[in-house]
């Protein structure tokens, strides 16, 4: 079954406070507000109005969150650098897309979309440059892949992973090319962010033995 098929809407917010207790992993997705994000959210749940597609870029203001068929969520949160939205309100995104990608301790992952045309603009740059002190996974997907030819998407991948290592980004930072209209690349999203969930399970397991061995050993104390 599909990783992000069935996935149900839970909750939006404004503030990262309102955001539901964490349970379970989350990945985020974050991107400029013309590069196709809620297109390919909604091309991975194989729905077509699960997130909000917007005929105006920058309107979705709030993090919504969906629920998997797992129990892990994935989280949209709203699209930054389109120009026409007022100043105050671009302030009010950044510090809603930083505190969540810096704060949220159960984030395991950040899918990054970027527009193939134009990938790594100023402000992906700033995005990764959030998140990547995390030491935490970022998966990029250049969207609207359908908009090149092949020997583009060749030079386009081989630029961008250029510009990853000259950045030494290149163990951390993933990319593959994606098109919502073609749905093309969904099967290696997947793939990618389904190794991310096996991680955190293991992570998770791993810490609920650790504190299991210390409280034994205290009970194994206090009988002494």
């Amino acid at each position: 079954m599909s990783l992000f098929r069935h996935a149900t809407f839970e909750i939006s917010v404004a503030q990262p406070s309102g955001l539901p207790r964490p349970v379970g992993a989350e990945i985020a997705f974050a991107g400029r507000s013309n590069a196709g994000k809620s297109s390919a959210i909604n091309t991975l749940a194989d729905h077509t109005r699960l997130a909000y597609v917007s005929k105006t870029p920058g309107r979705t203001q709030l993090i919504n969150l969906f629920r998997l068929k797992n129990g892990a969520a994935m989280v949209d949160l709203p699209g930054y650098g389109f120009a026409q939205v007022p100043l105050a309100v671009r302030k009010q995104w950044q510090g809603l897309l930083e505190t969540y990608l810096t704060q949220r301790h159960n984030l395991v992952g950040l899918v990054l979309i970027m527009d193939a045309r134009r990938p790594f603009t100023e402000l992906d740059w700033k995005m990764i440059g959030w998140y990547a002190p995390s030491g935490r996974p970022i998966h990029c997907l250049l969207t609207k892949s359908d908009k090149l030819t092949h020997q583009e998407q060749i030079k386009t991948l081989r630029e961008a992973r250029k510009a990853l290592a000259a950045a030494n980004l290149g163990e951390q930072v993933s990319l593959q090319m994606f098109s919502s209209l073609k749905k093309t690349g969904i099967e290696e999203v997947e793939r990618v962010v389904g190794l991310w969930f096996a991680k955190a399970d293991a992570d998770s397991a791993a810490e609920a033995d650790e504190a299991t061995d210390v409280a034994t050993d205290l009970a194994a104390e206090d009988n002494d």
